[in-house]
């Protein structure tokens, strides 16, 4: 009956967001969209067939470790060096910003300080699929614009794997705050839990890029050197989730940043893009468990609930943040056309804002409603990007146009 469950809810994953992924390309939308929604059609606040969450969870696990990996296939130190300037400090200055606001609208809404705090950094850190398909579609990918948007949310990746590194300790500071301890002894607790998490993940990334660098590509040229094709694959597939799963078991650490540095060790390898290519399939499968999984938490009914604060989520992702990024790029001195396609980029949240809902929730950080809210932002800001970019381009035309009056004028 077990195996039959897991079929069934696999069946249904699959063969909804293959029609509501579809019909969201149709529309001129990322699969994403189609994606989540095919969660939402299957999850336990919609009538009709509803899938194991429990199978779907465990499977969306495997989708965030091979997430994570992918991100890691992707980072490039050398193409995040050469736009650091303004991307190193863009980036921590609109995530700090838009997190600022974020929390303070949970604040006033009653919220504590630690669900505010996940809260305004869901909300703070962009989707790197939704902006790699948004680029890849205007051919903006290499361009300057483009480079400084990748290498923005290059650092913002970076940022949130910390973050799930230490929501744990974040909420072992607010637990010990509402259990009413003594404030001497939890700050010595909570000071020992973040010295003792720092301890591991510095020792974890010596380890990793000390013995790591040397095994792994090691490895995985004498399975080249077989010839199978499929070996590799597993190979790269065994890496990927045996790297996240020691990680975890012998240092304490996430899957999420063993598996992120199981991706940066292999890009940085001569092996690095015959791993990325062959495990994109991989990917891209539990991938969309992943969302569809994300989806099926969803409580739809918020969209009539609670349409203030929705539309207030909306708000921050797509002008707050925005407006952040605008302001810090012009303050760098870049061009406007630069400053307009980074606030398009970023104006919409995805899979990192999943990911640390998702956990915050677990650790009790989160409420369930601000879960909702994160989720309706997310797909509510991904359906309107295209629209953040057409407006974008509009205001650059017409900056461009008054720019090119005034120069005829004064000549």
């Amino acid at each position: 009956m077990h195996e039959e469950t897991l079929i069934v809810t696999l069946t249904a994953a699959f063969v909804m967001a293959l029609v509501l992924g579809f019909l969201a390309t149709r529309l001129r939308l990322p699969p994403l969209v189609g994606y989540l929604c095919a969660g939402v059609a299957i999850g336990p606040f919609t009538p009709g067939y509803v899938a194991d969450s429990g199978l779907a969870t465990q499977l969306a696990e495997i989708g965030v470790i091979l997430l994570m990996f992918g991100v890691g296939l992707h980072f490039s130190i050398r193409d995040l060096l050469a736009v650091r300037r303004i991307a190193l400090p863009g980036a921590i200055a609109q995530i700090a910003v838009a997190t600022a606001i974020g929390a303070v609208t949970a604040c006033s809404w009653g919220w504590g300080l630690g669900a505010a705090i996940v809260f305004g950094l869901s909300l703070s850190v962009a989707s790197t699929v939704v902006l790699l398909r948004a680029l890849e579609e205007r051919n903006a990918v290499q361009s300057p614009e483009g480079r400084i948007a990748i290498g923005w949310l290059i650092v913002e990746d970076l940022i949130t794997v910390l973050a799930l590194v230490f929501l744990p300790v974040l909420a072992e500071v607010f637990g010990t705050q509402t259990s009413g301890a003594d404030s001497r002894i939890s700050g010595y607790s909570v000071l020992m839990s973040l010295l003792l998490t720092i301890a591991k993940v510095g020792l974890f990334i010596g380890f990793a890029l000390v013995v790591g660098t040397r095994t792994i590509p090691w490895f995985l040229t004498r399975i080249v050197h077989t010839g199978s094709r499929e070996l590799f694959t597993l190979s790269v597939l065994a890496v990927a989730l045996g790297v996240a799963y020691a990680s975890a078991k012998l240092f304490g650490v996430s899957f999420a940043l063993g598996a992120f540095f199981a991706g940066v060790i292999l890009s940085e390898s001569e092996l690095g893009h015959r791993a990325g290519a062959d495990s994109v399939p991989l990917q891209d499968t539990f991938a969309v468990l992943f969302f569809v999984s994300v989806g099926m938490l969803f409580d739809p009914s918020i969209l009539f609930r609670e349409p203030l604060a929705v539309l207030t989520v909306v708000a921050i992702i797509m002008v707050g943040k925005s407006l952040a990024a605008f302001l810090i790029v012009i303050a760098f001195r870049y061009p406007m056309s630069t400053a307009l396609t980074v606030s398009a980029s970023l104006a919409q949240i995805g899979e990192f804002s999943f990911v640390l809902a998702v956990l915050g929730v677990s650790l009790g950080l989160l409420p369930k409603a601000g879960q909702d809210l994160i989720l309706a932002g997310a797909l509510l800001s991904i359906t309107l990007n295209p629209l953040a970019f057409g407006v974008a381009r509009a205001i650059g035309t017409a900056w461009a146009s008054r720019s090119r009056i005034a120069s005829d004028g004064r000549a």
